[in-house]
């Protein structure tokens, strides 16, 4: 459990000093904007040069106070930690800078580095408080896909800094945080996308041996029937990574090529062999 702990906290900083990286190297120097907190925190920097790190360490605190009911313990515990480590590094990074004019490149990489950060903070179950809070809210009552839920609320904040950013700043900004979410959800959905496969074969008695003793995977037995021939017909289905396919294709083709497949795609797998159930 140490081990685990020690782990999720060294991402966590990875994840905070990355986030933070995005803010000074892309987003302040351009003038573009951000959602949530962070979005909040640039205009107020924007107007009146209020330190980011200080102002999002200030507003963070009474948004964890506003939501920590709706968080597990651990969520709460680690979103605390990314919130100091966040600040700490706003603050460290602040006079960083980067040789690049290139707005749509600024954009860019600055999405691709706050979807990172923020990804592989949500993954080991921490946030970045913010509009994370209320996207996990959202997740947890509505099922709102997070990364999603997080760009609603955060375009809430975008929208209000065009009048401090102007019109083709806050174009590029949306295309930021576009990035960034395509970004966060490669990092929560696994960079080895599921594939769900049904087969239905008369010889699916050797198929799921084959595939048990090879492969290494489960299969389950659904029961079925043909609806022309009424015949009863043993259905099995298995999961498994996208880099697997080919292996039981072959499998299946050798023992019987008359098989019927069908593949699907799969957003998040749960389970022994998979990613850990988290309540």
């Amino acid at each position: 459990m140490s081990k685990k702990i020690t782990r999720d906290l060294f991402i966590i900083m990875i994840g905070s000093f990355l986030f933070a990286l995005s803010v000074n190297l892309f987003i302040i120097p351009n003038q573009l904007g951000e959602g949530g907190v962070t979005g909040i925190t640039i205009i107020l920097f924007y107007l009146f040069e209020w330190s980011p790190g200080l102002m999002s360490l200030i507003l963070n605190t009474f948004l964890l106070i506003f939501g920590y009911r709706f968080l597990d313990r651990q969520m709460v515990i680690y979103t605390i930690i990314a919130v100091i480590f966040n600040s700490l590094f706003l603050h460290i990074t602040r006079t960083w800078t980067i040789d690049s004019n290139e707005m749509i490149i600024n954009a860019i990489f600055g999405g691709a580095l706050a979807g990172v950060g923020i990804g592989i903070i949500m993954l080991v179950g921490g946030s970045t408080a913010g509009t994370t809070i209320l996207a996990k809210i959202a997740n947890k009552f509505f099922d709102w896909k997070i990364s999603y839920a997080l760009l609603f609320f955060d375009l809430i904040v975008v929208f209000a800094s065009y009048f401090i950013i102007g019109t083709e700043r806050l174009m590029f900004t949306i295309i930021m945080l576009y990035v960034a979410t395509k970004v966060m959800d490669f990092i929560m959905e696994g960079l080895n996308p599921k594939k769900a496969v049904t087969i239905i074969s008369n010889s699916q008695e050797l198929i799921a041996k084959e595939v048990t003793v090879a492969m290494d995977r489960g299969v389950t037995i659904l029961q079925g029937k043909g609806y022309y021939s009424q015949t009863a017909k043993e259905v099995l289905y298995i999961v498994i990574t996208k880099q697997e396919l080919s292996a039981l294709k072959k499998i299946v083709k050798n023992i019987d090529e008359h098989a019927f497949l069908t593949i699907h795609d799969v957003r998040d797998v749960f389970g022994e062999g998979f990613m850990n159930l988290r309540k």
